[in-house]
């Protein structure tokens, strides 16, 4: 425990008062945590949409800018990882148990509820669809991007802590970001990781257990959900202690084969013309509306208001309060890629294969409530893919799959996350020691069971909007000062001039 900075014992002490609170008093928590929610939804929407579009064109212009030569690492360095891992890997831990609890689900949704127009509609089909293709899709990723940049670079090229106080060193300099305003941050982004990941964990649980009750008699309650959450929490701390070249690799491939595994039966099996059309011409959609998806609030509309915080704006803070720990994650497995590289990699790869998901799942989905399967609406969210799976050959095979597909990405989440704690609260430790994993795994499974005790899949929600709003500025000024050190830098090496 010799490598612990205060941003660890704080951070602990405060995670641990929170879990007291909804352990003590889960009613308050929800009531007091649902008022907060509500103030920055109400107030604040405005807010997300215009700083994740933000990120999305910072990322482009990186791509396109003369930096996009300088590397993640020195001149000469390599990648670590070959190109199909390290995809894996970036992919495991950015989507994850996200994409398979809302891969059916999702659509549905708004085919029973779109944003504007008539419900269960072929019309509504189509913006169910495209909507699920924004939500997943460059958006997202571009949030991983900045951070995960900003991380890699000043560890790997300027040799700095991997921690996200050492990016502010060009804006605030070297006595700030190492004093009480880098603990502050570090802090911050900590708090935010915590509740990002515990969302998902509480995720996984419910759509765990809503697999077992559809093809077992165990019931979907909260007991089942806590056993779930118990007996994961032995399996990723074993994974964790085994370290990251071991556990998480081999982890993160598992979940590529059961994916493409799970895609690929489904593709064929299900309504195959349909899925490929309804892919090529959603994406077509979502690339023609984006700019209007990007910055759509609906001040006149009360209803679409509300659908925009209910969904998107939601999905924008869960996303950030996500970042600290798939920004840490993929900066640490990318050292050796130049910028340019790493950006395309990492914004354009996972969000195609997101859409081709929603595609995949959300299309056989829609086709069968078309063609009259309405049922499909009425089930609870997290058994919508099994129910999906009912209409299909070999539909128990593939729920069987399902089931184990969320539980290796609920345990390499989980795993990912107490490595990148454990960094975060070592001053960047590549390896931090395995007392300090360990106990952030206790901490991330013990709120992921308080929050699903306070209100079940809306105190997820709010915790994760909640956890996201001060982080959301901590990113826009991470990016201000990347620019500065990659100014800085660009010049050092002649290159500016030279694309």
């Amino acid at each position: 425990m010799n490598k612990v900075t205060p941003v660890f014992w704080i951070s602990l002490a405060i995670s641990a008062v929170f879990v007291l609170w909804g352990t003590i008093a889960p009613g308050n928590l929800e009531t007091v945590s649902g008022e907060i929610q509500g103030f920055l939804t109400d107030k604040f929407g405005w807010f997300y949409l215009l700083t994740v579009a933000i990120f999305l064109i910072f990322s482009i212009y990186l791509v396109v800018s003369p930096y996009g030569k300088l590397k993640l690492g020195q001149p000469n360095e390599k990648p670590e990882y070959n190109t199909i891992t390290w995809f894996a890997m970036l992919f495991s831990a950015g989507m994850g148990i996200g994409l398979v609890f809302w891969g059916s689900a999702e659509p549905l949704a708004h085919f029973a509820t779109p944003p504007t127009g008539d419900a269960e509609t072929t019309e509504a089909a189509k913006k169910a669809l495209r909507y699920a293709f924004f939500h997943w899709g460059f958006h997202v990723w571009a949030i991983y991007t900045v951070i995960a940049l900003a991380i890699g670079y000043f560890k790997f090229r300027r040799k700095a802590p991997g921690v996200i106080s050492a990016t502010f060193e060009p804006l605030l300099g070297e006595k700030a970001t190492k004093g009480a305003l880098g603990t502050v941050i570090d802090v911050i982004a900590v708090f935010a990781t915590i509740f990002g990941v515990a969302t998902s964990l509480g995720l996984g649980a419910t759509q765990i257990a809503g697999g077992l009750a559809y093809i077992t008699p165990i019931e979907n309650n909260k007991l089942t959900q806590f056993v779930i959450i118990a007996i994961v929490t032995v399996l990723f701390m074993i994974s964790a202690w085994s370290g990251l070249s071991k556990g998480i690799k081999y982890l993160s491939n598992t979940n590529i084969v059961l994916a493409i595994g799970l895609i690929a039966m489904t593709l064929i099996l299900g309504p195959t013309v349909f899925i490929m059309n309804t892919f090529t011409t959603t994406l077509g959609s979502y690339i023609q509306n984006l700019p209007m998806m990007t910055f759509q609030m609906a001040p006149l509309s009360s209803d679409q208001n509300d659908w925009i915080q209910g969904w998107t704006v939601f999905y924008w803070a869960w996303f950030i309060s996500w970042s600290p720990f798939v920004g840490t994650f993929i900066a640490r497995v990318s050292k050796g890629r130049t910028i340019r590289e790493f950006i395309m990699g990492v914004l354009l790869g996972p969000s195609i294969f997101s859409a081709f998901w929603f595609a995949v799942f959300g299309g056989t989905s829609l086709k069968q409530a078309l063609d009259g399967n309405t049922s499909l609406i009425d089930l609870p969210t997290e058994q919508a893919l099994f129910g999906t799976f009912e209409g299909l050959p070999m539909g128990i095979i593939l729920t069987i799959i399902g089931i184990l597909l969320i539980s290796t990405f609920f345990i390499t989440s989980a795993d990912s996350a107490t490595f990148v704690l454990g960094m975060q609260t070592t001053n960047g430790s590549l390896n931090p020691p395995n007392v300090v994993k360990l106990s952030w795994g206790v901490i991330q499974a013990a709120t992921a069971a308080v929050l699903l005790g306070a209100g079940g899949l809306n105190a997820l929600q709010t915790a994760a909007i909640v956890s996201a709003f001060p982080f959301a500025f901590i990113l826009l000024f991470m990016c201000w000062s990347l620019l500065i050190a990659l100014n800085q830098d660009a010049k050092a090496a002649n290159i500016k001039k030279n694309k």
